[in-house]
């Protein structure tokens, strides 16, 4: 593979992990998350969940890796919105 698509995918991966970051702070400064579906959240945490299995089939470290952090960041809302809610 190329190192402008490797590229392409490492720029996509840390895009959508990072993007959690201002939701999180944001429910932790503000200690509230009325604004957040806990359904739809829960459906995101699932799907994300399930691009970390394909990950594992096809081995693809950058797949496992991205995933995983963006599942952390995503249970970590479910847990604000649990609390906060």
């Amino acid at each position: 593979m190329s190192s402008s698509v490797e590229l392409l995918g490492a720029l996509a991966a840390i895009t959508t992990t990072l993007c959690w970051l201002p939701q999180l702070f944001k429910i932790v400064r503000e200690r509230q998350a009325t604004g957040i579906s806990l359904i739809t959240t829960t459906a995101l945490a699932s799907g994300v969940f399930l691009w970390c299995v394909y990950g594992v089939l096809i081995a693809s470290w950058p797949v496992i890796l991205a995933n995983a952090v963006t599942l952390l960041f995503i249970l970590a809302i479910v847990g604000l919105k649990l609390r906060y809610g």
